[in-house]
């Protein structure tokens, strides 16, 4: 038995005792190691922004921009990662964001131990597939004991969907506002839901308009529309239309332009006259057309080819008395129809009473800074959609505010879809951590080798919770072990008293989707990367 393995590996004696060791050559181990190391080092990058009381990362792209975030998926999806291995986590942590919205840094987190244990493992001579396989049992077993220990959640119960919104919100910049955005966020979910498809909730049917100026306090939940424009006033136009009947249209209110690049030679004053009477009677046939359907608010799409009103029809639409927003964005098209009920007319020969949307009140409001924004509200028949309109004193805190409050509505999303909760803080991970080294004693062979690191991989989150909040991680670990030990599932680190309690009490909650879904996706990474032997660069 001995001689072959020297044969095969004359590096050192060592290889060549009688236990079971797996020979590989050098190179295959040093691409796994090199690996290992560089999505090692992306996922310390973010380690140190994990919960209430991580850090900040600030973020200056090429071009200049500036971004402050909390937010692991938009941290790495921001860093230029250039080894491939390193970009499975940027990938991975792209997925976690897809599927559950929130803990796009604990996954990362949670595949840097496993890789970190995968190492070592390794080192010992255990063959990758055997730590790979015996990841996908543990993580198998892991999503079992998850929901074993998750509480159904109702619906109709707004306080636990609140505070798992706002746990969600607590590790993000904007963590003093919770109280306002959390239920902000419930409150929009909810009105989007579809009660023939009760678990489908589509975010695009919650339209975040992003407004400077005011504070994060001043953001606000809209039944309605909003647009961050102003009313065209040209030549007096209205600002505030009641009984409103919207026609979105898609064509332009313009005198029509030739094809082609050709010039019209005009040589005298008559014809000059014929060509602008004809004009203007050209937009007042489609004013008049457009007036005899009872419209009496306009909006517009963009247009590329020519202008989409000129200083001519918009004279005459005010004259009319007809209200014009425009300048609507062509992919912001479809979220209008949908909420005002109305169809979008590509023609002005289409332009018929029954394609129009109804609502009470058109009128455009000024905020306190010489900003001014247009709310359509009271629309009848309106389609199960929301806009929230976020205020806030710089566009850092703005886009952050954004990000943070997309946060919140997919972790809302996700109690839609799974309806369970789960204790926050680090207690899962514990909880998993005991219940897997428990299970590994009953495995033979290597198998309960490689679950037990995994187990111990899996304390990497409360290790982590702790050290950021500045409390001695070793103490806290090795504390909530033994409160876990006694049966207390529920126990996890309360950060901001900075000791061990039972986290339900604290209301600190999260959706068992996404804990599961960060276990699942973290492993199927990790598996990935210790499958990979050899790197081929195709010039």
């Amino acid at each position: 038995m001995a001689s072959p393995a020297v044969v095969s590996a004359p590096r050192s004696a060592a290889s060549s005792s009688k236990t079971e060791t797996f020979v590989d050559n050098k190179r295959k181990d040093d691409i796994r190691m090199a690996n290992i190391a560089a999505a090692q080092a992306v996922a310390n990058a973010v380690r140190t922004s994990l919960g209430p009381k991580g850090m900040d990362k600030m973020i200056s792209t090429a071009n200049g921009e500036v971004i402050i975030t909390n937010d692991g998926a938009t941290i790495l999806n921001k860093m230029e990662v250039l080894q491939p291995a390193a970009k499975f986590l940027v990938e991975l942590s792209k997925s976690q964001d897809v599927v559950a919205g929130d803990g796009t840094t604990t996954v990362v987190v949670i595949a840097g131990a496993l890789l970190k244990q995968c190492l070592s493992l390794l080192s010992a001579g255990i063959h990758p597939t055997v730590v790979s396989d015996s990841l996908h049992k543990a993580s198998t077993k892991a999503v079992e004991v998850l929901t074993a220990m998750a509480l159904p959640v109702e619906l109709t119960d707004r306080d636990s969907l609140v505070k798992s919104a706002s746990t969600a919100l607590n590790s993000k910049v904007v963590s003093q506002y919770s109280t306002l955005l959390a239920p902000l966020a419930v409150d929009s979910v909810l009105s989007v839901v579809d009660p023939e498809k009760p678990e489908i909730v589509d975010l695009r049917d919650i339209k975040i308009v992003k407004k400077l100026g005011g504070t994060v306090d001043d953001t606000e939940l809209i039944k309605g529309l909003v647009f961050d424009k102003k009313v065209s006033h040209a030549s007096g136009g209205l600002t505030r239309v009641e009984k409103a009947k919207i026609g979105v249209i898609q064509f332009q209110i313009s005198p029509p332009k030739t094809d082609i690049e050709q010039s019209i030679v005009v040589s005298d004053y008559t014809q000059m006259d014929r060509i602008l009477k004809e004009e203007r009677n050209y937009i007042l046939g489609m004013i008049k057309k457009i007036k005899a359907t009872g419209c009496n608010v306009l909006l517009i799409q963009k247009s590329i080819l020519r202008d989409a009103v000129t200083e001519l029809s918009l004279h005459y639409l005010s004259k009319a008395k007809i209200m014009v927003i425009k300048d609507v964005e062509r992919d912001e098209i479809e979220f209008i129809t949908k909420t005002l009920n109305c169809l979008p007319i590509a023609n002005i020969d289409h332009f018929r009473a029954e394609k129009l949307g109804h609502a009470d009140l058109v009128e455009e409001i000024s905020l306190g800074d010489g900003g001014k924004i247009v709310k359509i509200t009271g629309i009848q028949d309106m389609g199960r959609t929301t806009s929230v309109l976020v205020r806030g004193s710089n566009q850092l805190v703005l886009d952050e505010a954004e990000r943070s409050l997309h946060d919140a509505l997919c972790v809302v999303r996700c109690l839609v879809n799974k309806r369970f909760l789960i204790a926050g803080g680090g207690a899962p991970e514990i909880e998993l951590s005991r219940q897997l080294g428990a299970w590994a004693k009953v495995l033979q062979g290597m198998e309960g080798y490689c679950v037990r690191s995994f187990a111990e991989a899996l304390e990497v989150i409360p290790y982590t919770l702790a050290e950021n909040a500045g409390l001695n991680p070793i103490a806290i670990v090795t504390e909530l072990r033994n409160r876990h030990a006694q049966g207390e599932i529920n126990t996890g680190i309360n950060v901001r008293k900075g000791q061990i309690t039972n986290i339900l009490e604290e209301n600190v909650v999260q959706p068992l989707l996404v804990s599961t879904s960060a276990i699942t996706l973290a492993t199927e990474c990790v598996r990935m990367i210790l499958k990979i032997d050899d790197i081929v660069t195709v010039r």
